[in-house]
C-alpha cells in the first residue's frame, strides 16, 4: 500500500498550471519537524518535500495560507524528471 499521511507546513506555492489532461495543477513545497522515537532513542526529524495537488484538491490547497500547518494525505511517486520522490495529495485533513 502505497499512502502517506503527513502532518507539514505549506511553505511554497507555485503558479497554477495545468496537466496535458488539461486538470489544474500546483507544485507545492511542504515542511514538516517532529521527534520520533528510533531504538529507544529520541531523535528530531525535519524534512522538505515536494507535493503536487492536482484537479479538486487545487481548491483546499489554494485556500491555505503559507505557513499554515495542516495535515496532508496521499501518496508517493517518482517526480517527474525521474529524480526523487514528489508527493501527490489527494486529501487535506482537518
Amino acid at each position: 500500500m502505497n499512502r502517506l499521511v503527513l502532518s507539514a507546513k505549506l511553505v511554497q506555492r507555485g503558479a497554477l498550471r495545468y496537466t496535458p489532461a488539461g486538470l489544474p495543477a500546483l507544485d507545492l513545497s511542504l515542511e514538516h519537524q517532529s521527534e520520533a522515537s528510533q531504538e529507544g532513542q529520541a531523535r528530531k526529524v525535519s524534512l522538505q518535500m515536494k507535493a503536487v495537488a492536482i484537479g479538486s484538491m487545487v481548491a483546499p490547497v489554494t485556500t491555505l495560507p503559507l505557513g499554515s500547518e495542516a495535515r496532508f494525505a496521499g501518496f508517493l511517486a517518482t517526480a517527474r524528471n525521474g529524480r526523487g520522490l514528489l508527493f501527490h495529495i489527494t486529501e487535506v485533513l482537518a
